[in-house]
C-alpha cells in the first residue's frame, strides 16, 4: 500500500513546485492582465505569451518581450518602453501595485485616453515619466509627490485640463518638466519658481492667463524655458533676467505687451529668444548687445518701433535676426553685415529706409534675406552672393534701383521676388547657373534688353513674371514652352515684339500673360501640347490668322482673352463645348461670321464681341438682319429709312412706357436682368415660377433663407431675396450687377434677378450635390483636400483682387461652399453680406474689415478640412499650439506620421503655414489672398490651378 502512495506524492509535489514557480513571477501576470486591458489593433505586443512551462530559475519570464527592461538578473522589471506601439484605450492602473522597482515608464506616443490612473503615483522609485503625445484628459491627478525620485516628466501634447499641478513643485529631483501642448488653464504657479534642480520647463500651447510670475526669476538651475502660446495679462517681468543659466527662452504667441525688460540682457548665456508674435512696444534694449552667445533672435509681429540698434555688431554669433511685421523706421546699421554667422535676415514690412549695407553678404553665409515692403533705396549690394549659399532673396515693394549684376553667379538661388522696384538694365541672370531656381518675379520694373534667352535651361522653374517692364522688349525665346514644370508665364506691357515660338511641350502650363505688347503673326496649332492650360492673355497685340481650333479644344481653358488684335476668321465652335469656360473676349478684331449658338458663348456679354463688324448673332445683332438690312444688295436710302423709322418706333414706346409709369404712380413694376447663362425671361415669367400668382402681393413671403424654384424652360435656380428702401435701389442694382459679372470657376454663378422699387429676388445656379459642412467628414485623399482648399482660395482671390471695386464674400463657413458635378468647390452668398451692409449705407473702411475677415476664415476652413471637420472654428486653438504641436495633430489626421511620407509632411506644413498665417489675430498681418495662393505654388496635391 505504502509502495503505491510514493508516485502520488511525487506528482503532488511537483505540482505544488510548479504553481510557486509560476506565482513567483507576478511582472508577467501583470503585464500580461494590463495586455488584456487595452487595444492593440496592430498587434505589437504579440509577443507577449503566457510561458508553455514552469520558470525554475526564477527569472522573470516578461524580461524576453518587446519594451520590458529587467535587471541584470532578469528578475525584477525596472523598465517598461511602449512609445509608438500605436495602443489605445484607457489606462489600466491596477497592475502597477507590482512594479515598485520600476525606474523608467514610457508610453508616449500612442492613443491613451481618459485619466491618468493614480496608481502611477505609487512608483516610488521611478525616475523617468513619459506619457506624451496621447490623448489623456480631464485634470491632472492628486497624489504626484509619491514620485519622490522623479526626474523627467514628459506630458507633452494631451487633452489635460484645470489649473497646473502645483504640487510638483515639491518635487526635489525633477530636472525636466513638459507639461506642453494640453488645455491647462489659469496661471502659472508662483510655486514653479521654487524647483530645486530644473532645467526644462515647458508648458507652452496651453489655456493659461494671468501674468507671468515673476517667481520664475529664481530658477537658477533653467536652461530651457518654453512657455509661450498662452495668453498671458500684462507684460515680460524683469525679474527673468535672473535666470542666469538660461539658454533658449520662448515666449512667442502669448498676447503680452508692455516694452522688452533690458533686464534679460543679463541672460548672458542666452542663444536663442523667441518674443515674436505678441504686442510689445518700445524700443529694442542696445543691452542686448551683451548676450554675445545669442543665436536666434525673433521678434517679430509685434509694435517695436525704432531702429535695429548699433550694438548689434556685437553679437558675431547670431545666425537669426527677425523683426518683420513691426513699426521699425530708420536704416540698417552697417555692423549687421559684419556678423561672421548671419545667414538669415527678415525685416520685411517696417519702415526702414536709406540703402542695404554694401558688406551685406560679404562676411557670412547668407541664405535667406527678405527685406520686402519697406522703403529702402540703392542698390543691390555687391557681395549679396558671396557666401555661395543664398536660395532666397525678396525685395520686392520698395525703391531699390540700379541693375542686378550682383546675382549674376548666384547658382544657390530658388526663389527671387524683386517686383515692384526700379530696376533697371539687362537682366543678367544666367539661367543656366541657376539648377534649382523655380520662382522669379521681376514684374513692375525698368528693365530693357529682353527676357534671358537661356531661360530654357532653368530645368525647375515653375513661375516667372516680368510683367510691367514697358523698355523690356525683344522675343519670346524659342524654347521657352519646353521648360517641364513652367506653370504661370507673365511678359504683360513689356514691348515685347515677333512671334509667339512654337509650344513643343507646355505640359505643366497653366497661365500664360503676354497682353499689350507688339507680337505679331499666328497662334501656333502646337497649343494643342497644353492641356492643362487654364489662362491665355494675348489681349492688344498684332496677332492675326484664325483662332485656332486647337486652342479652342484644350480641355482646361477659363480664361481666353484675344481682344484688340488682327485676328479673322469664324470663332471656332469647339469654344461652345467647353465645361471650364468662363470668359472668351475677341473683341475688335477682324471676326466674321455667327458667332456659335452654344449658351456658354452667347452669355459671355456684347462686351465680349463689339468691334468686329462682320460678326453677328446672339448677344450682338441677328446674323438675318444683319443680312437684310446692312447686306451688300441694300442700297443707303433703304437703310437710313428704315434707321429712322425703327428710331421713331424706339422713341415712341419710350413715352408710352413713360406715360405708363406715371399713371401708375412709380408703385414699382417688377423688371428682370439676366446675366450669364439664363434665357431672357420676363419678370412675370420669373415671378410666376414661384407662385401661379401675377403680382408680388399675392406671392408668399419668401424666407432668408435660400429656396429652390424652377423656371418656365424647366431649369432649377436657388433664389435669395433682398429688400431695400426705394432711395437706395440704384445702388443695390448697380453692386448685384457686379456680383453677376463675377465669372470664375470657383463661384456659384448669379445669373439674373427680379426686382422692382422695394426689393428683389437673386438667382443663381442650382447646384444639387451638396456642401462642404455635409461632406468634410468624410475621408478624403491627400489630393483631392489640396483641390478643394486651392479650389476655395482662387475664388476668393479673384473677389478679392480682380473685382473692382473689391467684393467680399462676408459669410465664409462650411456651409456656403458648395461642389459642382466635377466635385470643384464653389463659393456661394459671395457679397451677399456686404449688399445688405451696402443698401445700409456703410463705409468702405467696414468693408475692408470683412475681407480680412475672410481671410481668417479661409484660414479656418482650412484647418477644418485637414482635421475632417473636427477643428471647426480653430484659429485662437491653432494660434495657442506650438507649431509642432499642431503639425503632429495634423500628420496624424492626414496618415503622414510615417518615417516614408516625408514629402507629404512637407505640403502639409506648407498648407497649415497658410493657415496660421490667415489667423494671425491682427487683420493687417494676415497675408493677402494673392499671396495666399502665391504660397500653395508647388503643392503637387493640389491639382488644376
Amino acid at each position: 500500500m505504502e509502495i503505491f502512495q510514493w508516485p502520488h506524492l511525487n506528482l503532488l509535489f511537483s505540482s505544488m513546485l510548479i504553481v510557486v514557480v509560476l506565482a513567483a513571477d507576478p511582472y508577467s501576470d501583470a503585464l500580461l492582465s494590463f495586455k488584456s486591458e487595452i487595444i492593440d489593433p496592430f498587434h505589437n505586443l504579440d509577443d507577449w505569451l503566457e510561458p508553455n512551462s514552469g520558470n525554475p530559475s526564477g527569472k522573470v519570464h516578461a524580461c524576453s518581450w518587446s519594451g520590458v527592461k529587467c535587471d541584470n538578473n532578469s528578475t525584477i522589471v525596472i523598465g517598461l518602453n511602449l512609445s509608438t506601439k500605436k495602443l489605445a484605450g484607457k489606462l489600466p492602473g491596477k497592475q502597477f501595485s507590482v512594479f515598485t522597482e520600476l525606474v523608467e515608464l514610457n508610453i508616449s506616443q500612442n492613443s491613451f485616453s481618459g485619466e491618468i490612473p493614480v496608481e502611477i503615483f505609487n512608483l516610488t522609485n521611478l525616475r523617468s515619466l513619459d506619457i506624451s503625445r496621447n490623448n489623456f484628459s480631464g485634470h491632472f491627478q492628486g497624489g504626484v509627490t509619491g514620485l519622490q525620485n522623479l526626474v523627467v516628466l514628459d506630458a507633452f501634447s494631451n487633452s489635460f485640463s484645470g489649473p497646473l499641478p502645483v504640487e510638483l513643485s515639491k518635487l526635489e529631483f525633477l530636472k525636466v518638466l513638459n507639461l506642453a501642448g494640453s488645455y491647462f488653464s489659469g496661471p502659472i504657479p508662483s510655486a514653479y519658481g521654487f524647483f530645486k534642480r530644473l532645467e526644462f520647463l515647458h508648458l507652452a500651447g496651453n489655456f493659461i492667463t494671468g501674468n507671468i510670475p515673476p517667481e520664475l526669476g529664481n530658477l537658477q538651475t533653467v536652461t530651457h524655458m518654453e512657455i509661450g502660446y498662452n495668453s498671458y495679462e500684462w507684460n515680460i517681468p524683469w525679474q527673468l533676467g535672473n535666470m542666469s543659466e538660461l539658454q533658449y527662452l520662448d515666449i512667442a504667441g502669448s498676447n503680452l505687451s508692455g516694452s522688452i525688460p533690458k533686464q534679460l540682457s543679463n541672460l548672458t548665456k542666452l542663444q536663442s529668444l523667441f518674443l515674436f508674435r505678441n504686442q510689445l512696444t518700445g524700443l529694442i534694449p542696445w543691452e542686448f548687445s551683451r548676450i554675445l552667445a545669442l543665436t536666434n533672435l525673433d521678434l517679430s509681429d509685434n509694435f517695436i518701433s525704432g531702429p535695429i540698434p548699433e550694438s548689434f555688431a556685437e553679437l558675431k554669433n547670431l545666425r537669426l535676426l527677425s523683426l518683420m511685421y513691426n513699426e521699425m523706421n530708420g536704416t540698417v546699421p552697417d555692423g549687421i553685415a559684419e556678423l561672421p554667422s548671419l545667414d538669415t535676415l527678415f525685416i520685411w514690412n517696417n519702415f526702414f529706409t536709406g540703402s542695404l549695407p554694401r558688406n551685406l553678404g560679404k562676411n557670412s553665409k547668407l541664405r535667406w534675406l527678405d527685406v520686402s515692403i519697406n522703403s529702402f533705396i540703392g542698390s543691390i549690394p555687391p557681395h549679396i552672393c558671396a557666401g555661395g549659399e543664398l536660395f532666397k532673396l525678396i525685395m520686392f515693394s520698395n525703391k531699390f534701383t540700379g541693375n542686378l549684376s550682383p546675382l549674376s553667379n548666384c547658382s544657390s538661388m530658388v526663389r527671387i521676388r524683386l517686383e515692384d522696384n526700379s530696376f533697371s538694365g539687362e537682366i543678367p541672370l544666367t539661367l543656366s547657373h541657376l539648377p534649382d531656381v523655380s520662382y522669379i518675379d521681376l514684374s513692375r520694373n525698368k528693365f530693357t534688353g529682353g527676357i534671358p534667352s537661356d531661360i530654357s535651361q532653368a530645368s525647375k522653374l515653375q513661375y516667372f513674371n516680368v510683367s510691367n517692364n514697358p523698355e523690356l522688349g525683344g522675343l519670346i525665346p524659342e524654347e521657352t514652352w519646353s521648360l517641364p514644370l513652367l506653370q504661370n508665364f507673365s511678359a504683360s506691357s513689356c514691348n515685347i515684339s515677333g512671334n509667339l515660338p512654337p509650344f513643343k511641350s507646355c505640359r505643366s502650363m497653366l497661365a500664360v500673360e503676354l497682353q499689350k505688347n507688339n507680337m505679331s503673326g499666328v497662334v501656333p496649332k502646337s497649343v494643342s501640347h497644353c492641356r492643362a492650360l487654364e489662362i491665355i492673355n494675348l489681349a492688344s497685340n498684332q496677332l492675326n490668322g484664325h483662332i485656332p481650333d486647337e486652342l479652342a479644344s484644350l480641355p482646361a481653358l477659363s480664361v481666353v482673352d484675344l481682344s484688340h488684335n488682327n485676328f479673322s476668321g469664324s470663332i471656332p465652335a469647339e469654344f461652345g463645348k467647353s465645361t471650364n469656360l468662363l470668359l472668351l473676349n475677341v473683341s475688335y478684331n477682324d471676326i466674321s461670321g455667327a458667332i456659335p449658338s452654344e449658351k456658354v458663348l452667347q452669355s459671355m456679354g456684347r462686351s465680349a464681341y463689339v468691334g468686329n463688324r462682320e460678326l453677328c448673332g446672339a448677344p450682338l445683332r441677328s446674323c438675318s438682319a444683319s443680312m437684310s438690312i446692312f447686306g451688300s444688295k441694300g442700297t443707303g436710302k433703304l437703310r437710313l429709312v428704315l434707321l429712322l423709322s425703327a428710331g421713331v418706333t424706339i422713341l415712341i414706346a419710350a413715352l408710352l412706357f413713360w406715360l405708363v409709369y406715371l399713371r401708375k404712380g412709380n408703385k414699382g413694376q417688377w423688371k428682370m436682368e439676366s446675366f450669364i447663362g439664363l434665357p431672357q425671361f420676363t419678370a412675370n415669367d420669373v415671378l410666376r415660377s414661384f407662385s401661379s400668382a401675377d403680382s408680388m402681393e399675392k406671392l408668399p413671403p419668401l424666407s432668408a433663407a435660400v429656396c429652390k424654384a424652377v423656371l418656365p424652360t424647366g431649369i432649377t435656380v436657388l433664389v435669395k431675396k433682398i429688400e431695400w428702401e426705394p432711395k437706395r435701389m440704384k445702388v443695390a442694382i448697380e453692386f448685384i450687377t457686379q456680383m453677376g459679372n463675377a465669372r470664375h470657376r470657383n463661384l456659384i454663378r448669379l445669373l439674373g434677378f427680379c426686382y422692382n422699387n422695394h426689393m428683389a429676388y437673386m438667382l443663381y445656379d442650382y447646384l444639387p450635390n451638396g456642401n462642404l459642412a455635409d461632406k468634410v467628414t468624410m475621408p478624403r485623399d491627400w489630393s483631392t483636400k489640396c483641390r478643394i482648399i486651392t479650389g476655395i482660395a482662387r475664388g476668393l482671390c479673384f473677389l478679392h483682387h480682380d473685382c473692382n471695386p473689391a467684393i467680399s464674400h462676408g459669410g465664409l463657413n462650411s456651409s456656403t461652399i458648395v461642389f459642382d458635378d466635377n466635385f470643384e468647390p464653389r463659393l456661394a452668398d459671395f457679397g451677399f453680406k456686404y449688399l445688405i451692409e451696402f443698401i445700409k449705407g456703410r463705409s468702405s473702411e467696414a468693408i475692408k474689415d470683412e475681407l480680412y475677415m475672410d481671410i481668417y476664415r479661409f484660414g479656418e476652413i482650412i484647418l477644418e478640412i485637414l482635421t475632417n471637420g473636427r477643428l471647426t472654428n480653430g484659429g485662437e486653438i491653432v494660434q495657442s499650439k506650438p507649431q509642432d504641436v499642431v503639425l503632429r495633430e495634423m500628420y496624424s489626421e492626414n496618415e503622414a506620421t510615417d518615417d516614408s511620407a516625408n514629402s507629404l509632411q512637407d505640403e502639409i506644413k506648407q498648407v497649415v503655414d497658410v493657415a496660421l498665417l490667415c489667423t494671425r489675430s491682427r487683420p493687417a498681418d494676415r497675408p493677402s489672398m494673392k499671396d495666399a495662393l502665391k504660397l500653395f505654388s508647388g503643392l503637387k496635391g493640389q491639382g488644376k490651378q
